[in-house]
């Protein structure tokens, strides 16, 4: 989904478009948050961010009056690494897809200057919003002009939009939790995210429009809000699902959205138990389950894209590689239901 292991990153580039960078594989620009400071998704987003800074204190990021030492490693090594996905990704065409921290996710992480989180104040989260999303278009329109034959895709990740809107993203003491957010208000300011970065300058042109899909790992994805606000597909851990999600997974199918489903472990499964290890065959029989929800295969087949589970930064060198291919198989055994 995004994350890799390890901190070399000519190495993870050549991984990915190795895995990925042939028919129905959706290769990637990798983050590695094991390198450090800058690196993880926080910091990578708030590098993104115009005309507003971060810095890392003990309690983690914190919004800052200027740009210093964390956001300028923030911001170097994202530059280093559009560098050399320009040079590994040298006349390839098809798919791209880059990842970016939501706003909401960004709002219940960061703390305002002074006190707690940017959540806690809806001015701020505004102001963050318009930040990422203007940032996000500079972003995007940087990577098309590096990789000429992408059709770029963008991931917002979204793990902390549940607590919003059920009012759990705890304070910056720890001791309580952040008033939940109307639905409504999570929804409109994600819809204006995601229409800002989907069109750019060229509102009439939607021929040229980015696709954006939400990543959520978390238990009880909000489904029905991410449709709502107008994303072209919605990442889940698929083991996460419950009976009572069905329906909501019939709607985004009727309503053309696509379902990135989570099924390919994101961390080693143990070695010694015997028919633990996926299997291309046992991965697609878990996505054909989903006829339960009244589709024929090959319509199952056209609207899922098959995933890790969630980012791979916690895996095995050799097992991010195994899940990469993993998940072009599979999507290739499904390809032949049509």
């Amino acid at each position: 989904m995004g994350s890799l292991p390890g901190q070399d990153m000519p190495e993870a580039i050549r991984t990915v478009m190795g895995e990925l960078g042939e028919r129905l594989g959706v290769p990637f620009l990798p983050e590695l948050p094991q390198r450090g400071v800058g690196a993880d998704m926080v910091g990578r987003g708030t590098g993104l961010l115009v005309d507003l800074y971060a810095e890392v204190q003990p309690s983690g990021w914190r919004i800052a009056d200027r740009p210093g030492r964390d956001h300028g490693r923030a911001r170097s090594h994202l530059s280093s690494d559009l560098d050399l996905l320009e040079e590994y990704t040298q006349g390839y065409t098809g798919p791209l897809k880059i990842q970016a921290v939501g706003p909401w996710t960004l709002a219940s992480t960061v703390e305002l200057p002074h006190g707690d989180k940017l959540l806690s104040d809806s001015g701020a989260v505004r102001d963050v919003a318009e930040s990422l999303a203007e940032g996000l278009r500079l972003h995007l329109a940087d990577v098309r002009k590096r990789v000429p034959g992408a059709q770029v895709i963008l991931q917002l990740d979204e793990p902390a939009l549940p607590g919003v809107l059920k009012g759990t993203v705890p304070t910056a003491s720890g001791f309580g939790s952040l008033r939940a957010v109307e639905e409504t208000v999570a929804r409109e300011l994600l819809h204006t995210v995601i229409e800002g970065v989907r069109f750019g300058d060229n509102a009439a042109d939607a021929a040229s429009a980015t696709p954006v899909i939400v990543h959520c790992c978390a238990p009880d994805v909000p489904f029905d809000t991410l449709r709502r606000a107008g994303v072209t597909g919605i990442s889940f851990d698929m083991s996460l699902l419950r009976e009572r999600h069905d329906e909501a997974l019939g709607e985004l199918i009727e309503s053309q959205i696509l379902l990135f489903a989570g099924i390919v472990p994101s961390t080693d499964p143990p070695s010694a138990a015997p028919g633990v290890a996926p299997s291309v065959k046992g991965l697609s029989d878990r996505v054909l389950a989903l006829s339960r929800l009244g589709f024929p295969g090959p319509r199952l087949a056209g609207s899922v894209v098959v995933t890790p589970s969630c980012g791979l930064a916690g895996a095995s060198p050799g097992w991010a590689r195994r899940a990469l291919k993993l998940c072009r198989d599979t999507a290739r055994a499904l390809e032949e239901l049509d």
